[in-house]
């Protein structure tokens, strides 16, 4: 029977000097927020820097002779499209039903050598399915606890990562690997904010003197530590999606408008024959966003109607908006709605309107280059 503890950050007496309030998230016990607050540390992400401990997600890696062809035939998107140094968002699908097993991030290293980066709940999974796949020769290693990724995201998040002597001003969606304290950092331009920043994925046995750097470099410029409530809401105004919200195995790419991350002339990978079906007659369903017209905030699982009463589908995330300063949220609704349309959400038994609209609420800045 598995271990029922929540895993702790090897920064976890840093999170609690700091005052953080902790929640799990995916078997690890995660920082929710600190004093300052949800609302300050996503305005802090949005104006200026804040940094972010998400040493909960999975790390694996995927080695061996053709580990990137290996992937190619089971991932969704094309790594092909990408080459070493370059990152790229992609969908582990099941091959009997189309649905989202997780989304991932892939860091081609060689032709021989990805990081693959799951969702916390999903690593072992992901592995699992892997594992069953890979040809002899091919190892998928679990380093989970044995990496830390800090995210410093923000206008200012060059200055940051620059003040502890590692590289910045590299382009969107890259990485590159320098030493800090005697160990190799991989510093990637990625991150799940919807604003400039860096991802650093280090040994764990440096993270405390990584952290304490950072901390140090980012005081002239206003950093704050942000915890997983405010990566959150940061999320949510991009349109990014959360799995087990608004992606699942329920739910498919077609479904999720996820197109854009599914290499659809590749001859191999899970799940394509059934995409390429759904595709070709139309999905049922689709992701939409919402705003509210009034005070009202949208919470997942509250039903979604047109203004005549009739069931669309129901609310996968909601919250209110710090940068916006309304209710947003994502919804699974039939296809026969139309974006821009009024729909009627149930807020604890009150019809609220809201509009459907197209993620992102507020307009990214991801690729904007440093001033």
């Amino acid at each position: 029977m598995a271990d029922a503890t929540p895993l702790h950050s090897p920064l976890h007496d840093r999170h609690e000097a700091l005052g953080a309030k902790f929640s799990e998230f995916g078997g690890w016990l995660m920082p929710l927020e600190y004093r300052t607050g949800v609302v300050k540390e996503h305005d802090a992400v949005r104006t200026g820097v804040g940094i972010f401990d998400v040493s909960h997600l999975g790390k694996l890696v995927v080695r061996g002779p053709g580990a990137v062809e290996f992937l190619n035939s089971t991932l969704s998107n094309d790594l092909h499209r990408i080459g070493p140094g370059r990152a790229q968002y992609s969908l582990v699908v099941d091959d009997a039903t189309g649905g989202i097993v997780d989304d991932v991030f892939t860091y081609y290293r060689d032709d021989d050598h990805v990081l693959v980066v799951p969702n916390a709940a999903n690593n072992d999974e992901v592995r699992r399915r892997l594992v069953e796949a890979a040809p002899e020769g091919i190892e998928v290693l679990d380093h989970h606890r044995d990496f830390v990724v800090l995210a410093v995201q923000g206008t200012k998040s060059d200055e940051v990562v620059a003040g502890v002597g590692l590289p910045v001003g590299h382009d969107y969606l890259t990485f590159v690997e320098a030493p800090f304290e005697g160990a190799e950092v991989v510093v990637c331009r990625t991150g799940y904010t919807g604003e400039r920043g860096y991802e650093l994925i280090a040994p764990s046995e440096v993270a405390p003197a990584l952290w304490d750097a950072l901390i140090a470099a980012g005081e002239p410029h206003g950093l704050v530590p942000a915890g997983l409530g405010a990566r959150d809401t940061l999320r949510t105004e991009m349109g990014y999606p959360l799995h087990g919200q608004d992606i699942s195995p329920d739910i498919t790419p077609n479904e999720a408008r996820l197109g854009w991350a599914v290499g659809w002339k590749k001859p191999a990978f899970w799940g394509r024959d059934r995409l390429l079906a759904e595709r070709e007659a139309g999905p049922r369903r689709k992701l939409v966003g919402l705003v509210s017209t009034g005070r009202a905030i949208p919470r997942p699982h509250m039903s979604v109607r047109l203004l005549r009463d009739v069931p669309l589908g129901e609310v996968t995330s909601g919250t209110f908006s710090p940068t916006m300063k309304k209710g947003i949220g994502l919804a699974l609704v039939s296809t026969v709605v139309d974006d821009g349309a009024e729909v009627m959400v149930d807020v604890r038994g009150r019809p609220e309107v809201f509009q459907i609209t197209k993620p992102p609420f507020v307009q990214p800045s991801v690729r904007e280059s440093s001033s």
